[in-house]
């Protein structure tokens, strides 16, 4: 919910730019050692908890309908369709339908202080106030009528003080005796947020946590009990100086908590994952990515940007945790032909913000929810897992087109998601080595809510386009043992550039990196004992997704995308098929002409 530009004139919302981090790259190492592969899912969580967050809310936004084009929604230009009126339809509906499964927050986005041709509404302490077009009531009116159906009432703003209220620097701030806009940004004006519609606030002068601390307070007095607060930066497609805004979200922090009212901070777009301690210090949840809303005649569409999630997610996914979740923006999968996707493409879309663990909010029109719509949203064995004390899952497998993410439960189980991301129909299996065992296992079936009986060494579906199906999967048979070889063995090849590094977070302080345009690591001596196609782990670090071709035995060579870890000091791991012999093997890494990522070591099966 990346909302419009702040100028007069609402830009559209830009597409994320794929970029191509270039090297950080280093470097990986070997040596041969017993290892056991790490459990799927595994998070680590550096944010206390906070009751506002002790799990992914729920809930409805308003931004996906007041962002598209479909017929019938924004009857008086664009982003018109938030009004007062459309606003307490959606709380009603929500009260009746959907608040017993647990939604239950309305969050009103971008837009509530602006006519429909943006012009802003300011009181005179240069706060946002409600236009009187829109919500001719004000915004306490609608918190109540919220309140009074059990819900909880969510708000908006960009982050800094917008340019229409810095009113020639004579505005004073509330509360703060010889404050004005003037004291609160700094003297060149300089520009911040998604947008560069506000000016950057210069927190060195008090009377810019004083101006803070007025606007925590307004929606406390309101009622509000959330807040997103968007364009932030390091992120939001901008970097540098002017656009880091981590002192705005610790501002706001220090301002709820003087406001004498819980309020979820909710901090939006695609933010730097760099920053991710900053955001788990000061938020309860954190936009991982762009806009999910395509801009177009329906409210998302598969390409722009349903499936990017896919490759975004995994990084973020060890940041995940009681205290701030990592947010994959509006679900929206309730209205049909308006949400824009294939039936198959909606139950993917609900499986993979189910199994990260997202905030479960809908953008969908609550009053025209189709029966599909309805049996997704409410599946109660799917939002457990959202909703769940178990960790968030993770790939297991490479980011391919045909995809298995997993996460082991406290209990022992597995949720086990299989995805195809192709355009055509596949097959996908799970194997359960990549889980850490062979044998046999009962699966369950979550979205159908049946038991589909023991399945022996792998669970296989035929999936439609873009199709997937979710599993709870429960062990019967046994623990598989493991052989290490690490990247930087002296019995290993190097070609190309590959060459070898420290590596403090590497299983052998080592690594081998370098890995692109014709850089290679060819592992020496893969012992197995029998022939057979077997899960090799692969641990690697990687800051960008990136690809290798992977063979045995100087056979073909198979191609795969490897997730991003989010930076070059993060080991990750999934699993790769890899044929081998009985006996000795070669398995080799190949960058071919791309950019391969840094290989920390490898783990073999004793048995296929």
């Amino acid at each position: 919910m990346r909302s419009p530009s702040y100028s007069a004139t609402p830009r559209r919302v830009l597409r994320t730019l794929a970029a191509l981090a270039l090297c950080a790259g280093t470097i990986g190492v070997a040596t041969t050692a017993e290892a056991a592969p790490t459990t799927p899912g595994t998070t680590t969580h550096g944010t206390s908890t906070d009751p506002l967050a002790a799990k992914p809310y729920m809930g409805w936004s308003s931004w996906s309908m007041q962002s598209s084009k479909y017929p019938g929604l924004n009857t008086d230009g664009d982003y018109s369709w938030l009004t007062e009126a459309n606003v307490l339809k959606q709380t009603d509906a929500l009260a009746v339908k959907l608040k017993k499964y647990g939604y239950d927050h309305v969050n009103i986005d971008a837009g509530w202080w602006r006519d429909n041709a943006w012009k802003p509404e300011f009181d005179q302490y240069a706060r946002q106030k409600a236009d009187p077009g829109r919500f001719p009531r004000g915004m306490k009116a609608i918190a109540d009528h919220i309140h009074a159906k059990g819900l909880k009432a969510g708000i908006y703003l960009p982050v800094g003080l917008e340019k229409e209220a810095y009113d020639d620097g004579k505005a004073p701030v509330w509360n703060a005796p010889g404050c004005t806009t003037a004291d609160i940004v700094y003297g060149d004006l300089r520009t911040t947020n998604g947008w560069d519609s506000a000016y950057k606030l210069d927190f060195a002068d008090p009377c810019a946590q004083k101006y803070i601390d007025s606007q925590a307070q307004m929606f406390a007095d309101w009622g509000y009990d959330f807040l997103k607060l968007d364009g932030v930066g390091p992120g939001s497609f901008k970097s540098g100086d002017n656009y880091d805004n981590i002192a705005d979200v610790a501002a706001w922090r220090q301002a709820i908590a003087t406001a004498g009212r819980p309020i979820h901070l909710e901090v939006s777009w695609s933010l730097d994952i760099g920053h991710a301690a900053d955001w788990k210090k000061y938020a309860n949840g954190w936009r991982v990515d762009t806009d999910v809303e395509c801009y177009c005649n329906t409210l998302v569409s598969w390409e722009n940007s349903v499936d990017d999630r896919f490759d975004d997610t995994p990084a973020w996914t060890r940041h995940a945790g009681p205290g701030g979740w990592n947010d994959l923006d509006s679900l929206d999968v309730g209205n049909g032909e308006m949400d824009g996707l294939s039936k198959a493409e909606r139950q993917t879309y609900a499986t993979l913000w189910s199994i990260a663990k997202s905030p479960l909010y809908t953008g969908d029109d609550l009053t025209k929810l189709d029966s599909y719509g309805v049996s997704l949203l409410t599946n109660p064995e799917v939002l457990a897992v959202d909703q769940g004390p178990n960790p968030p899952a993770s790939p297991v497998t490479p980011s391919d087109p045909q995809q298995v993410w997993a996460a082991k439960n406290h209990d022992g189980t597995y949720t086990v998601a299989l995805f195809n991301l192709a355009d055509r129909p596949a097959s996908v299996s799970a194997d359960f080595s990549t889980l850490g065992f062979t044998g046999k296992a009962k699966v369950r079936d979550l979205w159908n809510r049946e038991n589909l009986g023991t399945r022996t060494d792998r669970v296989t579906e035929a999936l439609p386009a873009h199709g997937s199906r979710l599993f709870t999967v429960t062990p019967n048979g046994r623990s598989l043992a493991w052989t290490g070889v690490e990247a930087e063995a002296s019995g290993n090849t190097l070609a190309g550039n590959a060459s070898i590094a420290d590596c403090g977070a590497c299983s052998g302080a080592k690594k081998v990196g370098n890995l692109y345009q014709g850089g290679k690591l060819t592992f020496a001596d893969v012992v197995v004992p029998k022939a057979g196609q077997y899960q090799l782990k692969v641990s690697y670090i990687s800051g960008d997704a990136r690809s290798a071709l992977v063979s045995a035995n100087g056979g073909g060579a198979t191609g795969h995308q490897f997730p991003a870890t989010g930076d070059w000091s993060t080991v990750n791991s999934v699993y790769v098929p890899v044929t081998l012999k009985a006996g000795a093997n070669t398995v080799t890494f190949d960058s071919g002409t791309g950019y391969a990522p840094d290989i920390d070591r490898i783990d073999v099966p004793k048995s296929s």
